[in-house]
């Protein structure tokens, strides 16, 4: 058994919520031990205007408050993505509220934004360096009298600092959010968010990418009209999914019935269903990032295959450890070796057929 496989076991041992934090702090202190990946051409991808190293990055909820941004990159990933941050701090709901089902490699969480809020991400961003790319995931306060307003109230802030963001209106956690991935309501919001995009670049010179962060929980219906949505505005891309409230497949019943987002393993097939069908709605120009259920190189080769051009994970480290991204971007190189690939983008859209053809 590895030092990173004992240290994995003894987190198991303590609440998931402790868990997380302990592994914040281990990052923190350089306690968990840098990569060394040797750059691979192939995985390069300019998407959004935006030069990344690697197609693989770690997904918005884990660093919430942007205290380990550069150390996650330095495990392998091409880029981060902090928050979710909304304009005030908030606790989120009661504790506890993290479970993890482990016989599916899943977690099940109702954080409901938890965070320190705008000022404090900020000042640590601001020490960041630029070479680092990072994205900000901004969202709207529970008690918010008007959630849109804290969307742009995001844009201005962190619009410095960010190399991207993304507006997320898909987490279960936030009683009525997903209700802005209504046709009109989304329409308010992207008018919104990008006329405060363009007022920043106007002030900047520099145009930073927005992406929207969408539920796997939709209808086709519910597909067509945020595609056409999204098709209608200046947005940068999708990002496709977030949590779901199915619980379908789960063999560990423990805690299945608990309230909140199950992520993980059991979310692999839904969310890259939902992507590819997103993929056939938008068409090949609009970047698409691939999250949900990423635990190895084909799985991630796979999001790629059903039409995405860059992929986050989160849930799948916290059974395999902080050795997977270097993992997973390895394996994807291998991948390049066995099918002769000039880029990992060759296979990009390549089964989209298979995925999206299937029922959500």
């Amino acid at each position: 058994m590895t030092l990173a496989d004992l240290a994995r076991k003894g987190l198991f041992l303590f609440d998931p919520e402790a868990a997380h934090g302990l592994s914040i702090a281990a990052l923190k202190s350089g306690l968990v031990r840098s990569c060394s990946l040797r750059p691979d051409p192939r995985l390069h991808q300019t998407i959004a205007g935006l030069s990344f190293a690697n197609p693989l990055g770690m997904a918005a909820g884990y660093d919430k408050n942007a205290e380990v941004p550069e150390a996650l990159i330095r495990l392998g990933f091409g880029f981060a993505e902090i928050g979710t941050v909304t304009p005030k701090p908030q606790s989120g709901n009661p504790k506890p509220r993290i479970f993890r089902l482990t016989a599916d490699e899943a977690v099940i969480n109702r954080l409901g934004f938890n965070n320190e809020g705008h000022a404090a991400a900020l000042q640590r961003l601001r020490n960041c360096s630029r070479q680092s790319l990072i994205g900000v995931n901004i969202g709207a306060n529970k008690d918010s009298e008007d959630r849109i307003a804290d969307y742009v109230a995001g844009i201005r802030a962190f619009y410095d600092v960010a190399h991207y963001f993304t507006a997320n209106i898909s987490s279960p956690n936030t009683p009525g959010l997903r209700d802005l991935q209504a046709r009109e309501s989304l329409a308010a919001l992207l008018s919104a968010v990008l006329s405060a995009r363009s007022e920043q670049a106007a002030r900047t010179g520099r145009h930073v990418p927005v992406f929207l962060k969408i539920a796997p929980d939709l209808t086709e219906e519910g597909l067509d009209d945020i595609a056409d949505v999204a098709l209608a505005h200046d947005l940068d891309g999708l990002i496709v999914s977030n949590t779901t409230l199915s619980r379908d497949g789960l063999t560990d019943r423990t805690h299945a019935a608990e309230a909140g987002g199950l992520s993980g393993k059991p979310l692999f097939e839904k969310s890259t269903i939902v992507l590819a069908k997103m993929r056939r709605r938008v068409g090949e120009a609009l970047p698409i990032i691939g999250v949900g259920g990423v635990s190895s190189a084909e799985t991630a080769a796979e999001k790629i295959r059903a039409g995405a051009d860059l992929v986050q994970l989160y849930s799948c480290m916290v059974y395999a450890g902080p050795g997977l991204p270097a993992s997973i971007v390895r394996g994807l190189s291998e991948l390049c070796d066995r099918e002769r690939l000039a880029s990992i983008r060759d296979i990009r859209g390549s089964r989209n057929g298979y995925w999206a053809d299937r029922k959500i």
